[in-house]
């Protein structure tokens, strides 16, 4: 058995003449909560499309559980649940209703599972999907995903929407799903919060090019920030390598790195400021400073960084 839920090589997909993902090469371990990230329109959806078997690759491979991702067969799908964006389900249908249909297609079905995620969400068994509010049509389309005890979940932007409440219960019922060592979540998702909690490793993919994929920890040691102060005119940090992000103020210099190292710092001392310090920096921040446009087209994070 392979240590990864899924593997991707040289992942391409165009639409026209319109390049969507581009030769992605991806690992999700076995027993991780992976996040895949990025901005709309990174190719995120199309990618999960591709590894769930519903849309076909322009190029390259990628295996799903050990499974070619574009010929899945039953027993691959029956061992994977999928939650699309959107959390669809007939609106006609009552919560006990949903229940029964999905059950009907999975073997191996856990009521205690469902009707576990139904009451963390509040929902009542005769209520019809029409009439559930956003955040409980998402805790029925989770319940209905997490019974069949997948082996792995991909979920595409799950909180969409949510309020708070509904996005906490939602982060809740995926740690619990990954209570075995062995289950596996994939998700996308904007909200760098929920990501910050829940994640083991992350993938950040920018305009269909893989920019980054570490350990959740790699990525925020190295990207740092540094406050510069300066007597008199603040210089033009442009030409300073691996910038992400500079911010000016009076007589101070705001700049984000990624993978600084001692080159970085002694130009920074050539700068000749007042005084250099290395400030805090938090995961969104982070984030939104390595996926700007300063450094999107040449930079790579990975453990091998130096």
């Amino acid at each position: 058995m392979s240590d990864y839920a899924i593997e991707a090589h040289g992942l391409t997909k165009y639409y026209g003449s319109r390049e969507i993902v581009s030769r992605l090469d991806l690992a999700v371990p076995r027993g991780s909560i992976f996040g895949f990230l990025g901005r709309n329109g990174a190719g995120k959806s199309t990618t999960i499309r591709m590894l769930m078997g519903l849309v076909e690759p322009t190029r390259g491979a990628a295996t799903v559980l050990g499974y070619d991702c574009r010929n899945l067969p039953p027993e691959a799908r029956a061992r994977i649940g999928y939650l699309p964006e959107g959390h669809n389900v007939y609106d006609w249908m009552t919560v006990e209703q949903c229940r029964n249909f999905q059950s009907a297609f999975h073997a191996r079905w856990s009521d205690k599972i469902f009707w576990g995620v139904i009451d963390h969400f509040g929902l009542k068994s005769k209520a019809k999907a029409k009439n559930l509010s956003r955040g409980e049509r998402a805790g029925l389309c989770l319940a209905l995903t997490l019974a069949p005890e997948p082996d792995l979940l991909v979920l595409d932007d799950p909180a969409l929407g949510l309020d708070p409440v509904a996005r906490r219960s939602l982060l809740e019922s995926m740690i619990y799903v990954t209570r075995k060592e062995d289950r596996t979540i994939l998700f996308s998702s904007h909200l760098l919060a929920d990501v910050e909690r829940v994640t083991d490793r992350i993938a950040v993919l920018d305009g269909g090019v893989l920019r980054a994929d570490c350990l959740l920890g790699t990525f925020q040691e190295r990207i740092r920030r540094f406050r510069l102060k300066f007597e008199g005119s603040v210089p033009d940090p442009a030409a300073l390598p691996k910038l992400l992000h500079s911010t000016p103020g009076d007589h101070e210099l705001l700049l984000t790195f990624a993978n600084s190292d001692r080159d970085v710092q002694d130009r920074l001392s050539a700068l000749a400021p007042t005084r250099i310090d290395e400030v805090p920096i938090g995961f969104e921040d982070a984030f939104i400073d390595f996926i700007g446009d300063r450094g999107r087209k040449s930079l790579f994070l990975d453990e091998s960084a130096q």
